[in-house]
């Protein structure tokens, strides 16, 4: 792995210490200038990992506490009186930071998730009639708690859409959780945490992820697992020309992270679920609750598709 992201990796879990495979799809997801949705039930350490993130990039961070009442400006900004000259301006919202955390996403109405869409997919905020760039690098780390909780909704398809992948934490290893009782990062390790990566190194990982070689062999395969998705008898929704481009650019960054300037066959199926799962809408549920059922449907596609030698 390179130096700089095994620093960045290596500080994420001095802090988050729970499981590994998650913090590698975290730094995945910056790489390919994804956006990453994270749940689980509360207490796993959803916020910690992302504020981990954050905290080791040296970048604009902000935290965006989602609650029933919280309005679309309240993410993007509004028009404030100017009253040295009586003229309105734009008062940026904290969308406007490399790296925001949109804690409990699926607190807040779908209203208010719609305010995220444009900067997730154009990395800009149209406001006031004009049309506010983003940062870059930008990313979104989300997290929200399973729907079966209360004072839960439900994200739409395509505010889903937008999320390179959605990961799950689960339940620390006995070991792990030991450390967290004796160390307590989240009080401790997180405050202390400095940035080991410039947003410049972030940049310029970022220009290598997209040079990362995928063979026609491996574009094949892609479209052959989407296509099976499309032609699915269990699924009303396959995945999208958009699921593919997403499945691909994740398996380049997958790549970076192993250290190779070229993808082979491991990096599309490790990636398949937490980047395909979410995008697809199963005929046993009309909303997306149903995730369980997603990923068996995928694990069955991923295991009839035959991968490339």
């Amino acid at each position: 792995m390179n130096p700089t992201l095994q620093s960045l990796r290596d500080s994420v879990a001095s802090v988050y210490m729970g499981n590994g495979r998650a913090v590698d799809r975290l730094v995945a997801c910056l790489l390919a200038r994804g956006h990453v949705l994270v749940e689980d039930v509360p207490g796993v350490g959803k916020t910690v990992l992302a504020n981990a993130l954050a905290r080791s990039i040296d970048a604009g961070f902000s935290r965006i506490q989602c609650t029933p009442d919280l309005l679309p400006t309240d993410i993007t900004g509004a028009a404030v009186l100017d009253r040295s000259n009586g003229d309105f301006r734009f008062q940026p919202g904290p969308i406007f930071a490399n790296i925001v955390l949109a804690d409990e996403i699926n607190r807040t109405t779908p209203r208010t998730q719609s305010a995220l869409l444009e900067a997730m997919s154009e990395g800009q905020v149209s406001a006031e009639g004009q049309t506010h760039v983003l940062p870059d690098p930008f990313m979104v780390v989300a997290t929200q708690n399973p729907y079966e909780f209360e004072g839960t909704y439900f994200l739409p398809e395509n505010q889903l859409d937008r999320f390179l992948m959605r990961i799950g934490l689960g339940y620390p290893s006995p070991d792990d959780e030991a450390r967290i009782l004796d160390v307590q990062p989240a009080r401790t390790s997180l405050q202390s945490l400095k940035p080991v990566i410039s947003v410049d190194e972030v940049r310029a990982l970022q220009k290598e992820t997209d040079e990362v070689r995928i063979e026609q062999s491996l574009a094949d395969y892609v479209i052959a697992l989407a296509q099976a998705t499309r032609e699915s008898d269990d699924l009303l929704v396959g995945l999208s020309p958009r699921g593919s481009l997403a499945l691909a650019q994740a398996a380049r960054a997958t790549a970076v992270l192993a250290g190779r300037d070229h993808c082979i066959p491991e990096d599309i199926v490790e990636n398949v679920l937490p980047v395909c799962a979410h995008r697809v809408v199963t005929r046993s549920a009309m909303h997306d609750g149903d995730t369980l059922t997603a990923r068996r449907i995928m694990q069955r596609i991923l295991e009839t598709v035959a991968s490339p030698v």
